[in-house]
């Protein structure tokens, strides 16, 4: 799979989008995020079960209980998220820093596509290196203000 996202990727961006915009409330209650986002709350409880485990969030039990961001938005970044989530951030796993895995080519140092695909790493780690989830809630608030084109379809 060429830098496909799993589903559980996109919803934990998705819930941590949730958690940063509603950074100023004590918690988020699950079925908040479930209800706001069309996330499975089954699959949602080990999503944010995960992220707890990296770190990421923080729960609180009980009544009043949910979940919020253990960090500032602006000190989690995408590539913290998607490494935990996802593994490796490169497209094949000869070019990845972090999970490399030798691949099958005759000559790895000479192959002209694992050279390309070292170029699509770097500028993916790039982005999801710099882009944190303060930037990711400031970017759906600018396009939620955005007015809706009835008109502006692709065939």
């Amino acid at each position: 799979v060429f830098m496909k996202f799993s589903v559980g990727g996109e919803y934990a961006l998705r819930a941590l989008l949730v958690l940063g915009l509603n950074y100023d409330q004590p918690v988020v209650r699950i079925q908040a995020i479930s209800e706001q986002q069309n996330i499975p709350k089954r699959f949602l409880e080990q999503i944010l079960n995960d992220l707890k485990s990296a770190g990421v969030v923080q729960s609180r039990r009980g009544v009043a209980g949910g979940y919020r961001l253990a960090r500032r938005p602006e000190e989690i970044t995408l590539a913290t998220v998607i490494r935990h989530i996802e593994g490796a951030l490169a497209p094949v796993s000869c070019v990845s820093e972090r999970f490399y895995e030798k691949c099958s080519c005759p000559d790895e140092s000479r192959c002209a596509i694992r050279s390309i695909m070292k170029e699509v790493r770097e500028a993916v780690v790039k982005i999801a290196e710099r882009i944190t989830i303060a930037e990711l809630c400031e970017r759906s608030r600018h396009l939620q203000q955005e007015p809706v084109n009835p008109f502006d379809f692709t065939i």
